[in-house]
Order: C-alpha cells, then structure tokens, then sequence
C-alpha cells in the first residue's frame, strides 16, 4: 500500500517570499511524502526576485512558481490539505478561510526579509537567513513520524516547533 501524501498550504499576506521559500522547499525535501503550495491573504501578483535567486542558489526548481491568493485552496476543486501553516504574523492575524477538510494548524513566524533595508548584500543575506530558518523547521517537522502519532501529538509537535527561536535557526 502507498504512503499517505500529505498537502501543506503555507500562507502568508503577499506570498512573495517566506510561504513561496516554504512550498518550493517542502516539495523537494518531502518529496513522496508532501506536496506543498503557498498563497497569500493579499498576494503581490510576484514573487520577489529575491526569493528566486536564494532559492535558485541552493539548488531549487523555481519555474512553476507564482504569487496567488489563498481563496484559490477553499473552492470545493481545491486539494483537501492535511496541514495549514502561517508563516507571516500579518496572515496568522486574519481570518483565513474555511478550509476543507479540517486540517491542522500552526503559526510558523518568520522575519520577513522583503522590509529590510540597506544594500543588496544586507538583503540577500536577510532572504537567505530566512530561508535557511525555513529549512530547519521543515526538516523538524519531516523528522515526525506521522503515522505513528495521533491528531493531539501532531498538533502540538507542529505548534512546538513554530515556538522554536528562529534566530537560533539560521
């Protein structure tokens, strides 16, 4: 018998960056296991050229990405997702459509590396900081074994690790 894959929707207001960085890198590493998306309460219409090039630099496919908003995942043809994640605190404030399916939740912040100011190094390094936090959390949450663990021990492994200092994950 296959292995359940599991649908993640990461979301954030623009999806631009830190939901987009989220779904490109859980697609590849969860390969098999996870098929992921992003969107955004407010999307930019882009993805931020930032995003693609850390992304692009770590060895990531880029091509089929696109900033979209996140009523597109609570139409009755969406795919039914086992997880939703927030990973900007403007999104994790708003009220977030139905989603079908029930399913579980957590908020997942990030510093959002598109408001940092200076000079393109400063904010190269500010998208790759995020990323690499983007990372080690996803890799956390890959660790679980799903199918050993009931709804309850799941919900508060993800909350777990959305507590988790991000600072100290870069």
């Amino acid at each position: 018998m296959a292995e359940k894959i599991y649908n993640v929707l990461f979301l954030c207001s623009a999806n631009s960056a830190r939901s987009i960085i989220a779904e490109v890198v859980l697609n590849q590493l969860g390969k098999g296991r996870f098929k992921a998306w992003s969107a955004g309460s407010h999307p930019s219409g882009e993805v931020h050229p930032m995003t693609l090039e850390v992304l692009q630099a770590r060895g990531f496919d880029t091509s089929e990405l696109r900033s979209k908003r996140w009523d597109e995942f609570a139409r009755p043809d969406a795919p039914v997702m086992d997880f939703v994640f927030t990973v900007c605190d403007q999104a994790a404030g708003e009220v977030c459509p139905v989603w079908p399916g029930q399913p579980l939740t957590a908020h997942w912040g990030f510093t959002d590396p598109v408001k940092v100011e200076g000079d393109r190094d400063r904010k190269l390094h500010a998208f790759s900081l995020t990323q690499n936090q983007i990372v080690n959390r996803l890799r956390l949450f890959l660790s679980l074994p799903l199918v050993k663990l009931d709804r309850l021990a799941i919900k508060q492994e993800i909350d777990r690790i959305g507590q988790s200092d991000p600072a100290a994950e870069g």
